[in-house]
């Protein structure tokens, strides 16, 4: 029986890389001469944190950050971002998780939208995958285009691979 899995990660290489830009820009902009800006990832704790000296800087640092993600391919879905909090001074920093794997919660609300779509297809929520499968390939391929199209109303980075007949 023809199967995908939809899975939720992150190129960590395209990540480090979107941080190294964003630093190099930091570095150079004008607004942000004599603030010292850092970034950390921390690729085994899924995480990331952003450092500031100056408390009104960390809105544009986290853009930069951003627009440095999009233009490398990485969805923003992924990145979920706690509150700011004053470290030192006038310095600021903010943790950043990084999503790795489908959670129950949104396992059930992908396996939901695929029974409302009435596609004859199954889904099973597999640790920190959801298996997709059915009986015709076409099936399975409408699903995944229908799924593409809810990314936005799901707020889920979602791939689709290991297709299998």
């Amino acid at each position: 029986m023809p199967s995908f899995d939809i899975s939720c990660e992150v190129d960590w290489h395209e990540v480090d890389n979107a941080v190294n830009q964003a630093n190099k820009e930091l570095g150079t902009r004008f607004d942000f001469r004599g603030v010292e800006t850092e970034i950390d990832v921390n690729q085994k704790g899924n995480s990331m944190t952003l450092k500031c000296s100056e408390d009104g800087k960390l809105d544009a640092m986290r853009d930069v950050l951003q627009s440095k993600l999009v233009k490398r391919g990485v969805s923003l879905f992924a990145f979920e971002y706690g509150e700011p909090v004053p470290s030192s001074g006038r310095s600021v920093k903010q943790d950043i998780e990084v999503k790795a794997g489908i959670d129950k919660d949104d396992g059930k609300k992908i396996i939901k939208i695929i029974k409302e779509s009435k596609i004859k297809v199954q889904g099973k929520i597999q640790g920190d995958t959801v298996r997709v499968s059915g009986n015709k390939r076409d099936d399975l391929q409408t699903t995944i285009s229908m799924l593409k199209e809810k990314i936005e109303e799901l707020k889920i980075p979602m791939q689709f691979g290991n297709f299998r007949d």
